[in-house]
């Protein structure tokens, strides 16, 4: 039985690491042909090997139009198209109203919305019908804790742009929607939480931040990936400009 991504080029970015990395191993164990991004060499490095099969690592950076045109151009030289993008980098800059600075602004609106469409943008020219795009989101597009503003505002942003954006691909054939994740069991979670309460705590600290949840407990990166390989895939041929709350049912409740 052929894989659901057999043989298809696909392009994460922020997938040294974390949720994109998570992406990435699915992608890569279903078949694809998976190109990620990232701002460092070794990381890339490192994951690539972590990865496997057939992965490969280019250093480009999300704010930059001319990085991305420059990583796609590379990705054209070798396998001649994309079939799937994910775009996965993001940042988050958190203060309370009053308390924002224009550097934060900048920063999290230049990574989360303008690299979305930096990732997105140069990439249609190398897309053909039955093509996806998949957009990381955040609940925190339509439940931002208090002061989330910056980050939740970013990521509510590009809900607006795939409303807009199939419109503007249709009859092209590429589908193009948003995942939304709640919290992820990732290495950076654990790193800030264990700054903020220590060390010995981050296990319990981890294991608090799921009780609220339907599930009981948080999400593992790699289910973060079956979601978008789901996205990616002729499994969902009939779904476009969706939403996905991959969250374990917490922004439902």
């Amino acid at each position: 039985m052929p894989l659901p991504l057999e043989d298809r080029v696909a392009v994460i970015t922020g997938a040294a690491n974390g949720v994109g990395l998570g992406i990435a191993q699915e992608f890569a164990e279903n078949g694809a042909q998976v190109v990620i991004t990232d701002l460092r060499q070794a990381d890339l490095d490192a994951a690539v090997a972590h990865i496997g099969g057939a992965c490969t690592g280019i250093v480009a950076d999300v704010t930059s139009l001319a990085s991305m045109e420059s990583m796609y151009a590379q990705v054209k030289a070798r396998h001649g198209r994309v079939d799937a993008v994910v775009a996965n980098a993001g940042i988050g800059a958190h203060a309370p109203l009053g308390a924002i600075t224009e550097e934060q602004f900048d920063r999290t609106f230049g990574v989360n919305a303008k690299g979305v469409l930096f990732t997105v943008q140069p990439a249609l020219p190398l897309m053909s019908a039955g093509s996806t795009v998949v957009i990381i989101g955040s609940t925190a597009s339509i439940e931002p804790p208090r002061g989330m503003g910056l980050y939740g505002g970013s990521k509510a942003a590009v809900r607006a742009f795939i409303r807009s954006w199939i419109q503007d691909v249709k009859g092209s054939g590429i589908r193009m929607n948003v995942l939304s994740p709640g919290a992820v069991d990732t290495e950076s979670l654990r790193r800030a939480l264990g700054m903020a309460q220590g060390a010995d705590e981050v296990e319990a600290a981890v294991e608090r931040m799921g009780e609220g949840n339907p599930t009981g407990r948080i999400a593992d990166p790699r289910e973060i990936g079956k979601a978008a390989v789901f996205l990616s895939s002729d499994a969902s041929g009939f779904v476009t400009g969706v939403e996905l709350f991959v969250d374990g049912g917490m922004a439902q409740v």
